[in-house]
């Protein structure tokens, strides 16, 4: 991380909990445990892992808005100079939506099924104190056009399912940028999509960061996707970040096995190779080994990666690893 660069967003150790109990046991699972990420101004990251991983959590998280029975433990959220750890409810409705975007992983369950896409647009406008009746109707389809919304006087009287999965996920987005928030959060934005709408999507986050100036967190499983638009990128383990440099220092060089297995499960350029899976599942948050949560997974495991969990190292000017392949201590 830049310590120099100005900071939009600055989460210092942030620890998110879900405690379930269920017929007398108690399970503590640490979603998200000690995590520290830093977006400065304009700039975009990619939050990358598997799924479980802990990135979706992360992302609430910032928000504050865990489900239940999940809870933010520790750590500090700050914001344009703000601890939204610190806010209550009234102040953090001034934040969401209006200062933070969200674009919510699946566009059917975010969008209310029983109002139109322009009737949903024009709420957050209404909410915020940007614009009132007509002209919150009018900037709506205004703010339809700017995601490329074919024909977007129509879709903003049409209901969400009777557009398609691209149409809908451009609904989401132009109801996140519609009161100029200056981060946009998108989780999972191009899931369930088909490869082309993926890349148009892609295409059109871009865009809105460059036309609006926003900072943009992109949460995904895949590499790939971050590849096309992200500055810096944080990949994330059993809800840790385990690997944080720059998009074109991690995809030159990673340094952490699960980096570099992720980077192998994409498909390459090489016809007829088979892809290298990453054996295992990701472990049981409730029940972490005690050292590396990666070890069990791991070709490079030997004996300090089972003893304790590492800390993270500087492999490279602002790139870092939690592995004990660095530091000396392999």
């Amino acid at each position: 991380m830049d310590d120099q660069a100005p900071s939009l967003l600055d989460v210092r150790d942030l620890t998110t909990e879900f405690v379930i109990e269920r017929s007398g046991a108690r399970r503590v699972i640490r979603a998200v445990d000690g995590v520290s990420l830093h977006i400065a101004p304009g700039e975009t990251v990619g939050l990358v892992g598997e799924s479980g991983s802990g990135k979706s959590v992360t992302a609430r998280s910032i928000i504050r808005l865990v489900p239940s029975p999940g809870r933010i433990v520790s750590g500090s959220i700050v914001f344009e100079g703000r601890d939204l750890t610190h806010l209550d409810e009234d102040d953090l409705r001034h934040v969401r939506g209006a200062r933070i975007g969200f674009v919510f992983q699946e566009p059917m369950t975010a969008l209310n099924p029983v109002f139109t896409i322009g009737d949903q647009i024009a709420e957050a406008l209404i909410v915020h104190g940007v614009a009132r009746g007509a002209a919150a109707r009018a900037r709506a389809v205004e703010l339809l056009d700017a995601v490329r919304m074919p024909d977007p006087s129509q879709r903003a009287r049409d209901y969400p399912h009777q557009l398609s999965g691209g149409m809908r996920q451009r609904a989401l987005i132009a109801a996140a940028i519609a009161c100029q928030p200056s981060l946009l959060i998108a989780d999972e934005p191009t899931t369930a999509l088909d490869m082309t709408i993926q890349a148009e999507i892609l295409d059109l986050l871009g865009a809105m960061r460059d036309r609006f100036g926003l900072s943009l967190l992109l949460i995904t499983h895949d590499l790939g996707v971050v590849a096309r638009l992200a500055d810096r990128v944080a990949v994330m383990y059993a809800g840790r970040i385990i690997e944080e440099g720059s998009m074109r220092d991690v995809l030159a060089a990673p340094r952490h096995p699960y980096t570099r297995g992720l980077l192998g499960s994409l498909p390459g350029t090489t016809p007829g190779s088979r892809l290298q899976a990453i054996p295992g599942t990701v472990p049981d948050l409730a029940a972490l080994p005690l050292g590396c949560a990666f070890a069990p997974r791991c070709g490079d495991r030997f004996d300090a990666c089972d003893a304790r969990r590492p800390e993270a190292i500087t492999v490279a000017p602002g790139h870092s690893a939690r592995c004990f392949l660095y530091g000396g201590v392999a």
